[in-house]
């Protein structure tokens, strides 16, 4: 074992043994820390400084109780989060994640990947994540309302415009946002940016919406691009049916290509005719149902329980939006032997280390989330200049400041893979542009 490998050995020991019961964050940090071999290798000033052990541990770690009364008149309590990560260059930023499934190691694995995430933007905002095992899905408005208030009432302490600023992510959207920024309105008195994704009509962006689905695609274009393809005409399955997904289908329909599969946490739809986009965003955005009643406007359409199937669908490119390590080993053997040519991350973490592995080791063309997804965050950084300047930027011009920043980010990911010796590697290419400058940034503050 050399001495890059014995750092990263001990690091990850330390991590495991502070935190056994966080498998989604050893499984983040591990990812990070093998990309870094040749990093530590060239600057072992950054292991004197105790850079590698510092970036590991959050700065600040917050967990609260949130009592809430439902339509019928019973209190609820659930845990709310909020994990300071990483603030060496910028304030905290990162969503807020309402979702059963929501725990300590959860957040803190968002948060860690939020740091590097938001260090490849070129923008400065440093990396935090938040939320609750809250569940918004069949609540009403004022179930909803209730619970984000109890959950400022307490969160409002640690957030700010130039301190941490929150946004949405898997069950917050723009009511969720709304309900959340006015409660701080209220206890704080302060008008000011502390939350992006908000309305347009009080200080939100442009394009917000759009943001991390479009971001996915123009960071796809520019690698299918800079290897000799193009998206037209391919076909393409994208998994979930929030937010990102729905804006993934749109702007990869606009750009030619025929979307036909996408899903949700119950099953997914299959339409060889290709996805009817105002149908999804009828069912989701407005009706708030579940994927499968799109059949009944498309009965020739096919719905499956389980939305694990839908990697079986044969496709050239796969886009995965839904939530950490949806394709497993097997889906990932099932997409190569389908065909599939490339993969981007919208979603977190959403390919398993054997999932990516099977993607490497055939050559496909794989981009990682933290690159590939940065499109809302680069966005909400963008709104955050807006509210800071007391502006609001057009359309267009918030879409163009989005495709450079991903055309940027796909390009500076793929020039340090080359630089550090891992040609065409993405995934570690990613790991150590982000790295590199939090790590200056960290060395140069001191310890702290």
């Amino acid at each position: 074992m050399n001495s890059s490998q014995q750092v990263i050995s001990e690091i990850m020991e330390q991590v495991i043994k502070r935190d056994p019961n966080e498998p989604e964050f050893h499984q983040a940090v591990l990812e990070v820390l093998e990309s870094l071999q040749p990093v530590i290798e060239k600057h072992p000033e950054f292991v004197k400084a105790g850079i590698l052990h510092r970036i590991v541990e959050p700065e600040r770690q917050v967990m609260f109780r949130v009592p809430w009364v439902d339509d019928h008149g019973n209190v609820q309590v659930n845990r709310g989060y909020r994990v300071h990560f990483n603030s060496a260059i910028g304030p905290y930023k990162g969503g807020l994640r309402f979702h059963p499934s929501v725990n300590l190691g959860i957040i803190k694995f968002l948060g860690f990947e939020q740091t590097f995430k938001n260090s490849l933007t070129g923008l400065p905002i440093g990396g935090g994540k938040g939320g609750s095992d809250f569940d918004p899905k069949e609540k009403s408005d004022n179930e909803v309302m209730s619970f984000c208030q109890s959950f400022m009432n307490e969160l409002y302490r640690y957030i700010g415009a130039d301190v941490d600023v929150p946004a949405g992510d898997i069950g917050v959207g723009g009511r969720e946002i709304g309900y959340l920024y006015g409660q701080y309105k209220k206890l704080t008195t302060l008008y000011h940016g502390v939350f992006t994704g908000k309305g347009l009509a009080y200080g939100g962006s442009l394009a917000r919406t759009q943001a991390t689905g479009y971001g996915l695609l123009y960071f796809l274009e520019e690698m299918l691009t800079d290897n000799g393809q193009a998206i037209k005409d391919k076909t393409v399955v994208i998994s979930g049916s929030g937010n990102v997904a729905i804006y993934a289908v749109e702007k990869a329909q606009q750009m030619g290509a025929k979307v036909v599969a996408m899903s949700d946490s119950n099953g997914y739809i299959f339409d060889p005719e290709g996805i009817k986009l105002d149908t999804v965003k009828k069912i989701k955005e407005i009706d708030r149902k579940r994927i499968k009643v799109y059949l009944e406007s498309h009965p020739s359409a096919q719905y499956h329980e389980g939305s694990k199937g839908i990697w079986s669908i044969k496709c050239d490119i796969a886009l995965p939006c839904a939530t950490q390590n949806e394709i497993d080993e097997e889906s990932a053997k099932i997409l190569v032997t389908n065909g599939v040519m490339a993969v981007a991350e919208g979603a977190n973490m959403p390919s398993a280390p054997e999932a990516i592995k099977v993607f490497q080791d055939k050559k496909l063309l794989f981009g990682p989330a933290k690159a590939s997804n940065a499109g809302g965050v680069a966005t909400s950084a963008l709104e955050m200049s807006q509210n800071s300047m007391r502006l609001s930027w057009t359309f267009e011009e918030v879409d163009a400041k989005l495709k450079d920043i991903m055309v940027r980010i796909y390009r500076q990911t793929s020039g340090i893979a080359r630089e550090y010796g891992c040609e065409g590697d993405l995934v570690s290419g990613a790991n150590i542009a982000g790295f590199l400058k939090v790590a200056d940034a960290m060395k140069g503050q001191g310890i702290v």
